[in-house]
Protein backbone atom coordinates (compact mmCIF):
# COMPACT_ATOMS: atom_id res chain seq x y z
CA UNK A 1 0.00 0.00 0.00
CA UNK A 2 1.33 3.55 -0.93
CA UNK A 3 1.70 6.43 1.13
CA UNK A 4 0.97 10.28 0.51
CA UNK A 5 4.62 10.49 0.61
CA UNK A 6 5.30 8.29 -1.99
CA UNK A 7 2.52 9.93 -3.80
CA UNK A 8 3.96 13.40 -3.49
CA UNK A 9 7.98 11.89 -3.95
CA UNK A 10 6.40 10.46 -7.62
CA UNK A 11 4.65 13.53 -8.76
CA UNK A 12 7.33 16.47 -7.70
CA UNK A 13 9.51 16.10 -10.13
CA UNK A 14 7.01 15.05 -13.03
CA UNK A 15 5.00 18.52 -11.24
CA UNK A 16 8.76 20.01 -12.29
CA UNK A 17 9.02 18.76 -15.94
CA UNK A 18 5.11 20.24 -16.72
CA UNK A 19 6.32 23.80 -14.79
CA UNK A 20 9.58 24.06 -17.08
CA UNK A 21 7.07 23.07 -20.06
CA UNK A 22 4.77 25.95 -19.16
CA UNK A 23 7.42 28.51 -19.33
CA UNK A 24 9.22 27.55 -22.49
CA UNK A 25 6.21 29.17 -24.74
CA UNK A 26 6.90 32.59 -22.97
CA UNK A 27 10.53 32.53 -23.08
CA UNK A 28 10.97 32.47 -26.95
CA UNK A 29 7.95 34.22 -27.40
CA UNK A 30 9.44 37.04 -25.82
CA UNK A 31 13.06 36.25 -27.69
CA UNK A 32 10.48 35.94 -31.22
CA UNK A 33 9.14 39.85 -29.63
CA UNK A 34 12.32 41.51 -29.63
CA UNK A 35 13.61 40.61 -33.43
CA UNK A 36 12.44 42.89 -36.33
CA UNK A 37 9.11 42.56 -37.82
CA UNK A 38 8.02 41.42 -34.24
CA UNK A 39 3.59 41.45 -35.21
CA UNK A 40 4.26 39.09 -38.35
CA UNK A 41 6.98 37.04 -36.58
CA UNK A 42 4.95 36.23 -33.53
CA UNK A 43 1.87 35.56 -35.40
CA UNK A 44 3.63 33.12 -38.22
CA UNK A 45 5.08 31.62 -34.83
CA UNK A 46 1.74 30.92 -32.93
CA UNK A 47 0.11 29.28 -36.45
CA UNK A 48 3.14 26.81 -37.12
CA UNK A 49 3.64 25.46 -33.67
CA UNK A 50 -0.78 25.06 -33.63
CA UNK A 51 -0.32 23.51 -36.86
CA UNK A 52 3.05 21.19 -35.68
CA UNK A 53 0.77 20.32 -32.38
CA UNK A 54 -1.90 18.75 -34.53
CA UNK A 55 0.34 16.85 -36.92
CA UNK A 56 2.22 15.44 -33.46
CA UNK A 57 -1.15 14.87 -31.54
CA UNK A 58 -0.42 11.06 -32.40
CA UNK A 59 2.14 10.97 -30.21
CA UNK A 60 1.00 12.74 -27.28
CA UNK A 61 -0.39 9.63 -25.44
CA UNK A 62 2.50 7.20 -26.30
CA UNK A 63 3.72 8.57 -23.01
CA UNK A 64 0.45 6.99 -21.51
CA UNK A 65 0.80 3.74 -23.43
CA UNK A 66 4.20 3.02 -22.35
CA UNK A 67 3.54 3.67 -18.71
CA UNK A 68 0.27 1.49 -18.66
CA UNK A 69 1.83 -1.33 -21.03
CA UNK A 70 5.40 -1.60 -20.24
CA UNK A 71 5.17 -4.64 -18.52
CA UNK A 72 8.11 -6.94 -20.01
CA UNK A 73 10.87 -7.20 -22.34
CA UNK A 74 8.56 -8.43 -25.10
CA UNK A 75 5.83 -5.60 -24.35
CA UNK A 76 8.78 -3.15 -24.62
CA UNK A 77 10.13 -4.48 -27.98
CA UNK A 78 6.39 -4.40 -29.32
CA UNK A 79 5.73 -0.81 -27.76
CA UNK A 80 8.89 0.55 -29.10
CA UNK A 81 7.94 -1.08 -32.72
CA UNK A 82 4.68 0.69 -32.75
CA UNK A 83 6.26 4.16 -31.46
CA UNK A 84 8.77 3.97 -34.67
CA UNK A 85 5.91 3.55 -36.85
CA UNK A 86 4.16 6.36 -35.39
CA UNK A 87 6.77 8.92 -35.47
CA UNK A 88 7.14 7.78 -39.36
CA UNK A 89 3.75 8.74 -39.65
CA UNK A 90 3.93 12.16 -38.41
CA UNK A 91 6.94 12.65 -39.94
CA UNK A 92 5.53 12.29 -43.26
CA UNK A 93 2.07 14.10 -42.63
CA UNK A 94 4.80 17.04 -41.35
CA UNK A 95 7.03 16.32 -44.98
CA UNK A 96 3.81 16.40 -46.70
CA UNK A 97 2.37 20.00 -45.53
CA UNK A 98 5.67 20.96 -46.22
CA UNK A 99 5.32 20.68 -50.07
CA UNK A 100 4.70 23.79 -50.98
CA UNK A 101 1.39 23.09 -53.35
CA UNK A 102 -0.02 21.82 -50.18
CA UNK A 103 1.62 23.93 -48.01
CA UNK A 104 -0.49 27.07 -50.05
CA UNK A 105 -3.41 25.01 -49.97
CA UNK A 106 -3.74 24.72 -45.64
CA UNK A 107 -2.09 28.31 -45.33
CA UNK A 108 -4.25 30.43 -47.67
CA UNK A 109 -7.33 28.33 -48.45
CA UNK A 110 -7.90 26.63 -45.16
CA UNK A 111 -6.61 28.50 -42.65
CA UNK A 112 -6.90 31.93 -44.41
CA UNK A 113 -3.55 33.66 -43.40
CA UNK A 114 -2.66 36.72 -44.80
CA UNK A 115 -0.18 36.38 -47.10
CA UNK A 116 2.88 38.40 -45.79
CA UNK A 117 2.12 36.02 -42.71
CA UNK A 118 1.80 32.53 -44.61
CA UNK A 119 5.00 33.37 -46.55
CA UNK A 120 6.97 33.93 -43.34
CA UNK A 121 5.49 31.18 -41.55
CA UNK A 122 6.90 28.41 -44.32
CA UNK A 123 10.44 28.27 -43.17
CA UNK A 124 9.31 28.21 -39.90
CA UNK A 125 7.54 25.13 -40.25
CA UNK A 126 10.02 23.26 -42.41
CA UNK A 127 12.37 23.68 -38.75
CA UNK A 128 9.88 21.90 -37.23
CA UNK A 129 9.51 18.40 -39.72
CA UNK A 130 11.90 16.74 -37.22
CA UNK A 131 9.87 18.22 -33.91
CA UNK A 132 6.87 15.53 -33.58
CA UNK A 133 8.79 12.61 -34.16
CA UNK A 134 10.98 13.49 -31.38
CA UNK A 135 8.29 13.90 -28.96
CA UNK A 136 7.20 10.54 -29.61
CA UNK A 137 10.68 9.32 -29.13
CA UNK A 138 10.90 10.97 -25.91
CA UNK A 139 7.62 10.52 -24.78
CA UNK A 140 7.88 6.88 -24.86
CA UNK A 141 11.47 6.34 -22.96
CA UNK A 142 9.66 8.82 -20.94
CA UNK A 143 7.00 6.61 -19.91
CA UNK A 144 9.78 3.53 -19.38
CA UNK A 145 10.94 6.17 -16.70
CA UNK A 146 7.75 6.73 -14.91
CA UNK A 147 6.20 3.12 -15.05
CA UNK A 148 9.85 2.24 -13.27
CA UNK A 149 9.66 5.31 -10.74
CA UNK A 150 12.66 7.44 -12.36
CA UNK A 151 10.37 10.53 -12.34
CA UNK A 152 13.29 12.82 -11.11
CA UNK A 153 15.23 11.63 -14.91
CA UNK A 154 12.53 12.74 -16.97
CA UNK A 155 12.52 16.42 -15.04
CA UNK A 156 16.88 16.08 -15.83
CA UNK A 157 15.54 15.74 -19.75
CA UNK A 158 13.32 18.77 -19.48
CA UNK A 159 16.65 20.79 -18.01
CA UNK A 160 18.36 19.74 -20.80
CA UNK A 161 15.46 20.93 -23.57
CA UNK A 162 15.18 24.10 -21.76
CA UNK A 163 18.78 24.68 -21.92
CA UNK A 164 19.27 23.34 -25.44
CA UNK A 165 16.49 25.49 -26.39
CA UNK A 166 17.91 28.68 -25.04
CA UNK A 167 21.39 28.00 -26.29
CA UNK A 168 20.08 28.08 -29.62
CA UNK A 169 18.13 30.87 -29.46
CA UNK A 170 21.08 33.13 -28.60
CA UNK A 171 23.39 31.12 -31.19
CA UNK A 172 20.51 32.19 -33.92
CA UNK A 173 20.47 35.59 -32.50
CA UNK A 174 24.04 36.35 -32.34
CA UNK A 175 24.87 34.73 -35.89
CA UNK A 176 21.87 37.22 -37.22
CA UNK A 177 20.14 37.06 -40.73
CA UNK A 178 17.12 34.56 -39.29
CA UNK A 179 13.71 35.58 -39.10
CA UNK A 180 12.07 35.69 -35.84
CA UNK A 181 9.71 32.59 -36.56
CA UNK A 182 12.66 30.75 -37.50
CA UNK A 183 15.02 30.90 -34.41
CA UNK A 184 11.41 30.56 -32.27
CA UNK A 185 10.95 26.71 -33.65
CA UNK A 186 14.41 25.87 -35.33
CA UNK A 187 15.28 26.33 -30.97
CA UNK A 188 11.78 24.57 -30.06
CA UNK A 189 13.03 21.69 -32.31
CA UNK A 190 17.05 21.46 -31.05
CA UNK A 191 15.87 21.58 -27.38
CA UNK A 192 13.15 18.76 -28.23
CA UNK A 193 15.95 16.90 -30.09
CA UNK A 194 18.54 17.13 -26.92
CA UNK A 195 15.98 16.38 -24.43
CA UNK A 196 15.12 13.38 -26.50
CA UNK A 197 19.03 11.94 -26.80
CA UNK A 198 19.59 12.64 -22.88
CA UNK A 199 16.50 10.54 -22.22
CA UNK A 200 17.48 7.41 -24.17
CA UNK A 201 20.94 7.52 -22.13
CA UNK A 202 19.51 7.95 -18.73
CA UNK A 203 16.88 5.26 -19.24
CA UNK A 204 19.59 2.87 -20.22
CA UNK A 205 19.53 1.12 -16.77
CA UNK A 206 15.61 0.63 -17.36
CA UNK A 207 16.32 -0.86 -20.52
CA UNK A 208 19.02 -3.59 -18.85
CA UNK A 209 16.36 -5.03 -16.66
CA UNK A 210 13.91 -4.73 -19.12
CA UNK A 211 16.63 -6.94 -20.76
CA UNK A 212 16.26 -9.59 -17.80
CA UNK A 213 12.69 -9.85 -17.60
CA UNK A 214 10.74 -12.30 -19.20
CA UNK A 215 7.54 -13.82 -17.81
CA UNK A 216 5.60 -16.61 -19.17
CA UNK A 217 2.85 -15.85 -17.33
CA UNK A 218 2.56 -12.77 -19.42
CA UNK A 219 0.22 -13.08 -22.31
CA UNK A 220 2.28 -11.32 -25.52
CA UNK A 221 1.22 -7.65 -26.02
CA UNK A 222 0.16 -7.54 -29.95
CA UNK A 223 -0.31 -4.94 -32.02
CA UNK A 224 -3.89 -4.57 -32.13
CA UNK A 225 -3.97 -4.43 -28.36
CA UNK A 226 -1.46 -1.54 -28.38
CA UNK A 227 -3.70 0.30 -30.61
CA UNK A 228 -7.01 -0.56 -29.12
CA UNK A 229 -5.32 1.21 -25.95
CA UNK A 230 -3.50 4.11 -27.76
CA UNK A 231 -6.12 5.21 -30.50
CA UNK A 232 -8.86 6.72 -28.29
CA UNK A 233 -6.45 8.49 -26.63
CA UNK A 234 -4.87 9.53 -29.80
CA UNK A 235 -7.97 10.76 -30.62
CA UNK A 236 -8.44 12.72 -27.62
CA UNK A 237 -5.53 14.91 -28.36
CA UNK A 238 -6.67 15.28 -32.03
CA UNK A 239 -10.24 16.58 -30.88
CA UNK A 240 -8.37 18.39 -27.92
CA UNK A 241 -6.36 20.97 -30.35
CA UNK A 242 -8.91 22.07 -31.92
CA UNK A 243 -10.16 23.95 -29.45
CA UNK A 244 -7.82 26.70 -30.21
CA UNK A 245 -8.70 27.39 -33.86
CA UNK A 246 -12.49 26.81 -32.84
CA UNK A 247 -12.20 29.51 -30.00
CA UNK A 248 -10.23 31.62 -32.53
CA UNK A 249 -13.19 31.71 -35.41
CA UNK A 250 -15.92 32.49 -33.28
CA UNK A 251 -13.46 35.48 -31.20
CA UNK A 252 -13.39 37.51 -34.12
CA UNK A 253 -17.13 37.34 -34.57
CA UNK A 254 -17.64 39.08 -31.61
CA UNK A 255 -17.08 42.58 -30.01
CA UNK A 256 -13.73 43.95 -29.64
CA UNK A 257 -12.31 40.94 -32.15
CA UNK A 258 -8.88 42.80 -31.98
CA UNK A 259 -8.23 42.81 -28.17
CA UNK A 260 -9.72 39.44 -27.80
CA UNK A 261 -7.40 37.43 -29.97
CA UNK A 262 -4.10 39.70 -28.94
CA UNK A 263 -5.21 38.72 -24.65
CA UNK A 264 -6.77 35.32 -24.97
CA UNK A 265 -3.19 33.49 -25.42
CA UNK A 266 -1.68 35.59 -22.81
CA UNK A 267 -4.25 34.66 -20.43
CA UNK A 268 -4.12 30.61 -21.45
CA UNK A 269 -0.62 30.81 -20.55
CA UNK A 270 -0.53 32.20 -17.23
CA UNK A 271 -3.67 29.99 -16.03
CA UNK A 272 -1.74 27.21 -17.76
CA UNK A 273 1.09 27.57 -15.40
CA UNK A 274 -0.96 26.77 -12.83
CA UNK A 275 -2.99 23.86 -14.45
CA UNK A 276 0.23 22.59 -14.72
CA UNK A 277 0.65 20.99 -12.21
CA UNK A 278 -2.83 19.02 -12.49
CA UNK A 279 -1.80 17.77 -16.12
CA UNK A 280 1.53 16.16 -14.58
CA UNK A 281 -1.10 14.25 -12.47
CA UNK A 282 -1.96 11.92 -14.82
CA UNK A 283 0.72 9.99 -14.96
CA UNK A 284 1.07 9.58 -11.27
CA UNK A 285 -2.34 7.90 -11.89
CA UNK A 286 -1.92 6.15 -14.12
CA UNK A 287 1.43 4.72 -12.54
CA UNK A 288 0.22 4.46 -8.46
CA UNK A 289 -3.51 3.54 -8.53
CA UNK A 290 -3.29 0.13 -9.64
CA UNK A 291 -4.65 -2.86 -11.51
CA UNK A 292 -7.77 -2.42 -9.11
CA UNK A 293 -7.39 1.12 -8.37
CA UNK A 294 -6.67 -0.11 -4.74
CA UNK A 295 -4.54 2.93 -4.40
CA UNK A 296 -7.02 5.32 -5.57
CA UNK A 297 -7.95 6.96 -2.40
CA UNK A 298 -4.32 7.93 -1.57
CA UNK A 299 -3.94 9.11 -4.87
CA UNK A 300 -7.21 11.47 -4.87
CA UNK A 301 -6.36 12.68 -1.14
CA UNK A 302 -2.74 14.47 -2.29
CA UNK A 303 -5.32 15.63 -5.28
CA UNK A 304 -7.24 17.27 -3.28
CA UNK A 305 -4.17 19.14 -1.47
CA UNK A 306 -2.79 20.16 -5.14
CA UNK A 307 -5.93 21.62 -6.22
CA UNK A 308 -6.08 23.47 -2.93
CA UNK A 309 -2.68 24.96 -3.45
CA UNK A 310 -2.82 25.88 -6.85
CA UNK A 311 -6.36 27.10 -6.84
CA UNK A 312 -5.37 29.99 -3.80
CA UNK A 313 -2.37 30.95 -5.09
CA UNK A 314 -4.31 31.72 -8.28
CA UNK A 315 -7.01 33.22 -6.62
CA UNK A 316 -4.35 35.05 -4.97
CA UNK A 317 -2.79 36.82 -7.84
CA UNK A 318 -5.80 37.08 -9.91
CA UNK A 319 -8.11 38.98 -7.26
CA UNK A 320 -5.37 41.17 -6.34
CA UNK A 321 -3.41 44.07 -8.19
CA UNK A 322 -1.18 41.42 -8.74
CA UNK A 323 -2.70 40.53 -11.42
CA UNK A 324 -2.02 43.71 -13.21
CA UNK A 325 1.75 43.96 -12.38
CA UNK A 326 2.21 40.31 -13.94
CA UNK A 327 0.37 41.52 -16.99
CA UNK A 328 1.80 44.96 -17.69
CA UNK A 329 5.87 43.89 -16.33
CA UNK A 330 6.48 39.93 -17.33
CA UNK A 331 3.80 39.66 -20.55
CA UNK A 332 4.25 43.24 -21.68
CA UNK A 333 0.44 44.14 -21.74
CA UNK A 334 -0.51 48.22 -22.62
CA UNK A 335 -2.52 48.73 -19.32
CA UNK A 336 -5.82 48.78 -21.44
CA UNK A 337 -5.75 45.10 -22.35
CA UNK A 338 -3.89 43.76 -19.03
CA UNK A 339 -7.69 45.29 -17.57
CA UNK A 340 -9.38 43.58 -20.64
CA UNK A 341 -7.27 40.30 -19.59
CA UNK A 342 -8.69 40.51 -16.12
CA UNK A 343 -12.39 39.10 -16.07
CA UNK A 344 -11.77 36.22 -18.46
CA UNK A 345 -8.43 35.19 -15.72
CA UNK A 346 -11.27 35.66 -12.94
CA UNK A 347 -13.44 32.91 -14.73
CA UNK A 348 -10.92 30.54 -15.41
CA UNK A 349 -9.78 29.95 -11.66
CA UNK A 350 -12.06 26.95 -11.73
CA UNK A 351 -9.25 25.43 -14.34
CA UNK A 352 -6.30 23.92 -12.00
CA UNK A 353 -9.34 21.90 -10.03
CA UNK A 354 -10.45 20.49 -13.35
CA UNK A 355 -6.93 19.82 -14.10
CA UNK A 356 -6.32 17.59 -11.50
CA UNK A 357 -9.75 16.26 -11.03
CA UNK A 358 -9.26 15.63 -15.09
CA UNK A 359 -6.11 13.19 -14.21
CA UNK A 360 -6.95 11.54 -11.31
CA UNK A 361 -10.50 10.30 -13.04
CA UNK A 362 -9.01 9.65 -16.55
CA UNK A 363 -6.31 7.58 -14.57
CA UNK A 364 -8.90 5.50 -13.27
CA UNK A 365 -10.62 4.99 -16.58
CA UNK A 366 -7.17 4.35 -18.33
CA UNK A 367 -6.64 1.76 -15.69
CA UNK A 368 -9.41 0.26 -16.34
CA UNK A 369 -8.79 0.24 -20.36
CA UNK A 370 -11.73 2.04 -20.78
CA UNK A 371 -10.13 5.00 -22.49
CA UNK A 372 -12.95 5.26 -25.24
CA UNK A 373 -14.56 7.26 -22.42
CA UNK A 374 -11.81 9.42 -21.77
CA UNK A 375 -12.51 10.68 -26.25
CA UNK A 376 -16.04 10.77 -24.81
CA UNK A 377 -15.25 13.29 -22.33
CA UNK A 378 -13.69 15.34 -24.45
CA UNK A 379 -15.95 15.66 -27.16
CA UNK A 380 -18.38 16.93 -25.05
CA UNK A 381 -15.72 19.50 -24.05
CA UNK A 382 -15.16 20.51 -27.17
CA UNK A 383 -18.70 20.07 -28.03
CA UNK A 384 -19.72 22.08 -24.63
CA UNK A 385 -16.94 24.77 -25.52
CA UNK A 386 -18.69 25.55 -29.01
CA UNK A 387 -22.23 25.41 -28.21
CA UNK A 388 -21.54 28.16 -25.57
CA UNK A 389 -19.51 30.44 -27.99
CA UNK A 390 -22.20 30.06 -30.38
CA UNK A 391 -25.23 31.28 -28.06
CA UNK A 392 -22.71 33.79 -26.43
CA UNK A 393 -21.70 35.32 -29.95
CA UNK A 394 -25.09 35.12 -31.77
CA UNK A 395 -27.13 36.34 -28.20
CA UNK A 396 -24.81 38.43 -25.95
CA UNK A 397 -22.29 41.59 -26.64
CA UNK A 398 -19.81 39.82 -24.10
CA UNK A 399 -16.53 40.32 -25.70
CA UNK A 400 -14.62 37.59 -27.62
CA UNK A 401 -12.11 36.72 -24.60
CA UNK A 402 -15.03 36.79 -22.39
CA UNK A 403 -17.46 34.49 -24.06
CA UNK A 404 -14.09 32.07 -25.05
CA UNK A 405 -13.42 32.18 -21.06
CA UNK A 406 -16.80 31.20 -20.16
CA UNK A 407 -17.17 28.50 -22.59
CA UNK A 408 -14.13 27.09 -21.93
CA UNK A 409 -14.82 26.82 -18.20
CA UNK A 410 -18.40 25.44 -18.98
CA UNK A 411 -17.17 22.92 -21.54
CA UNK A 412 -14.47 21.01 -19.16
CA UNK A 413 -16.84 21.34 -16.70
CA UNK A 414 -19.10 19.12 -18.39
CA UNK A 415 -16.20 17.17 -19.26
CA UNK A 416 -15.35 16.70 -15.68
CA UNK A 417 -19.14 15.46 -14.56
CA UNK A 418 -18.54 12.94 -17.32
CA UNK A 419 -15.32 11.97 -15.86
CA UNK A 420 -16.51 11.52 -12.42
CA UNK A 421 -19.52 9.29 -13.61
CA UNK A 422 -18.04 7.27 -15.53
CA UNK A 423 -14.70 6.72 -13.28
CA UNK A 424 -17.36 6.46 -9.98
CA UNK A 425 -18.71 3.42 -11.94
CA UNK A 426 -15.65 1.64 -12.39
CA UNK A 427 -14.72 2.37 -8.88
CA UNK A 428 -18.06 1.20 -7.81
CA UNK A 429 -16.84 -2.38 -8.65
CA UNK A 430 -13.24 -2.36 -6.77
Amino acid sequence: MITKRDVLRFWMPLSLTWMMMAIEGPILTSVVARLPFDKLNLAAYGVAVALAMLIESPVIHLLSTSVALARDKASVMALKSFTLRINALVTLGMCLVSIPWVYDRVAYDLIHLPTDVAALMYWGFVCMIPWPAAIGYRRFYQGLLIRNGRTRLVAYGTVVRLIGMLVSAVVLVMIGGFSGVVVGTLSLTIGVIFEAAATRYMVSDVLRMYERTSDPSHVALTNAEIVRFWLPLAATSAIGFAVTPLLAFFMSRAPDPLASLAVLPVVDSFVFFFRSFGFSYQEVGIALIGDRQQNYDVVRSVGNRIILVTTVLLACITFTPLLGLIYEGAYGLRPELADFATYPTMILIVLPTIAVAYSVYRSVLITARQNVKVTISTILEVGGIVLTMVVLVAFTQLNGALSAAISMAIGRIASTVYLKWSAGAVLAHR
